[in-house]
Formats: C-alpha cells, sequence, structure tokens
C-alpha cells in the first residue's frame, strides 16, 4: 500500500468523524454515480520523460529528458470496491497495468480514445515523482472528483528525489514549449469540449507559463476552449505569478488557486528560493488582489506537510469539481 492510499485512507476517517458521515461529492450539486475513469480506467498520457524499455514496461519513463514529447495510453486496474476490501476502508489504490506508445500526436491520442466533444482533465505533477505516481495521482484525482470526460497526465522529468529540486525545477520549466503545442492541438480544432487543467506544487510553474504562451500566440481566440484551471498549493514566486496574471487576459479570471499558509513543504521551498514567498503558502487577500479565485484550505488539512490537500481533503476536492462544473464554456 502506497504512502498517499494510506493517507487518504487516514484523512476519510478523519473526515467521517468531523462530518458525521461519509458526504458524496453530489453534496453541493449533482450526484455524480462514476467518474469516466472508473468505466474505462484508460488514463491518456503526454510526457516528456525519456521512455524507458521503449515505454512499454515499468518504469516506462524515467526522469532523464526525452528529445520528444510522447504520447501513449495507460491501461489501469481501478481498486477493489467489494465491501471488505481496502478500497472500502479508504486504503486501495489504483495501479498500471500496461503502457503502450501512441504514434501521432496529442490529437491523435484524444481522436483514439473516442468520447467526440467531451471534456478533458488534465493533470500537471508536482516536485519529486515519478512516471508512475503522477500517474495514478492523475487517476486518484479524476475518480475522486468523478470527472465526466477523458483524463490525462503530463509528466515533465523529475528525478523524485529530495536533494533534487533545482533539476526539477528546470525540468519543469524546460517542457513547457511542449505542453503549450500539447495545450494548442487540444483547443485548437473543433471536436474536444472544454479543457481543464489541475496541476500541483511546482507543476503549476510550468502550467502558467504555458498558459501565458498561448495566449501571447492566440490572444483572446482560445478562452472560451478553457474552462476551469485550478493552481494546488502553486510553487510560484508571488512576483512571477503577479507578472504572468497580468500577461494572460481573461484567462486569469478562469484560475483557482489552492492556498494553505501552514503548507511545510512550500515554507521549504521559500527558504530555497531565497526567502521568497511562495504563492501556495500566501494570505488569501494578497493573492485574490490579482483577479483570481482563491480557497484557502489552511483549516482543512490534519497532517504535517499540508501540501497535497487536493487528493486527501474531499472539501478541496469539492471545490476542485465545483469549479469544473461552472467553468463557463
Amino acid at each position: 500500500m502506497s504512502r498517499r492510499a494510506l493517507l487518504r485512507g487516514l484523512a476519510s476517517c478523519t473526515g467521517a468523524l468531523a462530518l458525521g458521515g461519509c458526504a458524496s461529492l453530489g453534496a453541493t450539486g449533482a450526484r455524480y454515480d462514476a467518474s469516466s475513469l472508473s468505466v474505462d480506467p484508460t488514463l491518456l498520457v503526454a510526457t516528456t520523460r525519456k521512455p524507458v524499455k521503449g515505454g512499454r514496461a515499468k518504469p516506462w519513463f524515467g526522469p532523464d529528458r526525452a528529445s520528444a514529447m510522447t504520447v501513449a495510453r495507460a491501461k489501469l486496474v481501478p481498486p477493489d470496491e467489494s465491501r471488505f476490501s481496502l478500497a472500502a476502508a479508504g486504503l486501495g489504490d489504483w495501479r498500471i497495468d500496461q503502457v503502450e506508445p501512441v504514434s501521432g500526436d496529442v490529437s491523435d491520442l484524444l481522436g483514439q480514445a473516442g468520447g467526440g466533444g467531451s471534456d478533458v482533465l488534465i493533470y500537471v505533477h508536482g516536485f519529486k515523482q515519478t512516471f508512475e505516481t503522477a500517474a495514478l495521482d492523475a487517476a486518484h484525482l479524476s475518480d475522486g472528483i468523478r470527472f465526466r470526460g477523458q483524463t490525462m497526465v503530463f509528466s515533465w522529468p523529475s528525478k523524485a528525489g529530495l536533494f533534487d529540486y533545482a533539476y526539477d525545477r528546470d525540468s519543469a520549466m524546460w517542457s513547457r514549449d511542449d505542453f503549450e503545442r500539447m495545450l494548442q492541438a487540444i483547443v485548437t480544432p473543433a471536436g474536444v469540449g472544454r479543457v481543464h487543467i489541475v496541476a500541483h506544487s511546482m507543476g503549476t510553474m510550468l502550467a502558467l507559463e504555458s498558459l501565458r504562451q498561448l495566449h501571447d500566440r492566440y490572444g483572446d481566440t482560445i478562452d472560451g476552449r478553457i474552462g476551469a484551471v485550478v493552481f494546488a498549493s502553486p510553487d510560484i514566486d508571488m512576483d512571477v505569478f503577479s507578472s504572468a496574471i497580468n500577461r494572460i487576459g481573461p484567462l486569469a479570471r478562469k484560475i483557482t488557486v489552492i492556498t494553505a499558509t501552514n503548507d511545510r513543504a512550500l515554507a521549504l521551498s521559500g527558504q530555497l528560493a531565497g526567502g521568497m514567498k511562495r504563492v501556495g503558502a500566501a494570505e488569501k487577500a494578497v493573492i485574490e488582489k490579482l483577479g483570481v479565485r482563491v480557497v484557502d484550505a489552511s483549516d482543512s488539512g490534519w497532517g504535517i506537510i499540508n501540501h497535497d490537500l487536493f487528493l486527501s481533503n474531499a472539501d478541496v476536492r469539492r471545490v476542485i469539481r465545483r469549479q469544473i462544473d461552472t467553468s463557463a464554456a
């Protein structure tokens, strides 16, 4: 059992005690009985990591930077939902069964996946992640918010080591052109619904820079194709964030920032960055002045780190679901 699966299970139990039971995601709106991913457990993949063993055997993609982006389909196995399983106690986990690299680009991948006109959820992981943990986090997120549409993970090269912060940060920024090209391939042609982006930690810097580049290239013409943009615990310098927000026009109104002033991972990141405050650990009022939505989750975490509340906390997941549901078409 993974550490994150254990944390999610404990969080579920804690939430049940605090709320008097396990509330479904439909408690604040329409009920979603199942995510599309649980019905068809196929995760779309776009990665700038170098393939290992052709991308067809574990670990599939490593920490090195590839010469070209790879697109693939990952066949997943959902948790066993039987009554006495670990999943029933909130401790079950998804796993990857196989990965199938696909020839062509992202638009070809979406076309082969079917579901024409459906929305797409793109998850961008943060610091210290392997390809496998990133892919499974995308599955946890999509299933946890009962997303109805295609789910994709964008995985950039991370060494997944505690002392490799600089390499990861540079790799994230190195991947921004490929992420922009991937977004361009999805939002410019007809046949796809809204594109929603959930980026975590260091991945938010990559997503924001790519959105800025995309807006510089296409202006407001692509705004209607972008749905919700959620930055969970963004590991971005406040000055850098402010500058980028001022460059992306109406796209800024689609952004929701999830913060926690007691996020200890971002406190350490700020120290590594010369004492510069990270957006995900800033006060709500400071960020709101930039014209973006802010959700302060400081009181939602029960753990020591409080850096992955978008996965471990049901209230934060409901926020993400609500932003997707209410995003303008």
